[in-house]
């Protein structure tokens, strides 16, 4: 059987058969998955039984894996996955579910806000790759929010008034939007606000979209309270249920998204029941400054 793609939401989103991801790709199905990416910005596999070490090997498929570090585990000594790995669980090192109290999780729930991966960095992420490990029964849902869709609906007096805006994106700003302020110095600095365009433009297919997330938190040259209530009146612009695509988790379930034309969220769970899930990061090849928009 060859790899084939149905799409799954009116506007994007499409589920990816006839292919094993826990054997290496041909080219042909590597740029089958690349240019599914491309149209749809989300391709859902199911049924990929895959080990962190597979996984990383099919990501590098796609460009340089990101440095994991940084991200969601925020402390070495809290790690509990391989370098390379982004751990997306509600797990301690112990591998049980984390106390309602703890520094990692408070962290984690800056997840549940609408974002893109890793726009609090320089050069950003391309693409992100999540496994289900284990899933919980009930809620977990990932969300994701189309922005060339949500660009394309924009009218063109707020597309002139966008177009050329360059937004300050930071870990600090996000996590503090949910009361979330207890960073030591070196995180403070590791995250010191970082440039991104407010609008970009794809480098294959040409289509412009917005660049929002929660780790934006204010425009450069605007005051501050002027930036944030435009920066909610796009992103509830963006969220729009026409724009918006709800994965339901199975187990062995793998999702990819470009971070580039998407936003995404988790949603709520029960957290004293385990769920397991494996990201690997590839990261953009430059700042959104130097690229087009």
């Amino acid at each position: 059987m060859s790899l084939a793609i149905r799409q799954i939401h009116p506007v994007f989103a499409g589920e990816v058969s006839g292919v094993d991801l826990t054997r290496p790709l041909s080219r042909d199905e590597v740029a089958a998955i690349d240019a599914g990416m491309d149209r749809y910005a989300v391709l859902v596999f199911h049924d990929q039984k895959i080990t962190d070490e597979q996984q990383m090997a099919f990501s590098v498929n796609f460009g340089p894996l990101e440095d994991a570090r940084g991200g969601n585990i925020t402390r070495p000594e809290d790690r509990r996955l391989q370098v390379g790995m982004n751990d997306v669980s509600n797990l301690g090192k112990d591998g049980r579910p984390m106390e309602r109290d703890s520094r990692q999780r408070a962290f984690n729930l800056g997840n549940m806000l609408w974002h893109s991966d890793s726009s609090y960095r320089a050069v950003p992420s391309k693409y992100s790759i999540l496994s289900a490990r284990v899933v919980n029964p009930v809620g977990g849902n990932t969300e994701f929010a189309d922005m060339r869709a949500a660009w394309d609906a924009l009218d063109a007096e707020t597309r002139a008034l966008v177009q050329d805006l360059v937004c300050e994106h930071s870990q600090i700003y996000s996590r503090g939007v949910l009361g979330f302020t207890d960073f030591t110095e070196e995180e403070r600095l590791k995250w010191a606000p970082v440039l991104q365009r407010l609008v970009r433009r794809h480098p294959v297919t040409g289509r412009r979209s917005l660049y929002l997330s929660a780790h934006a938190g204010t425009i450069v040259g605007w005051l501050v309270p002027e930036a944030r209530a435009l920066l909610r009146d796009l992103v509830e612009h963006a969220t729009q249920r026409e724009f918006v695509h709800a994965h339901s988790w199975r187990q062995f379930d793998l999702v990819m998204w470009d971070n580039r034309v998407m936003m995404h969220r988790g949603r709520r769970y029960n957290i004293a029941e385990v769920r397991d899930l494996h990201r690997t990061t590839v990261a953009d090849v430059a700042p959104t400054l130097e690229q087009a928009a």
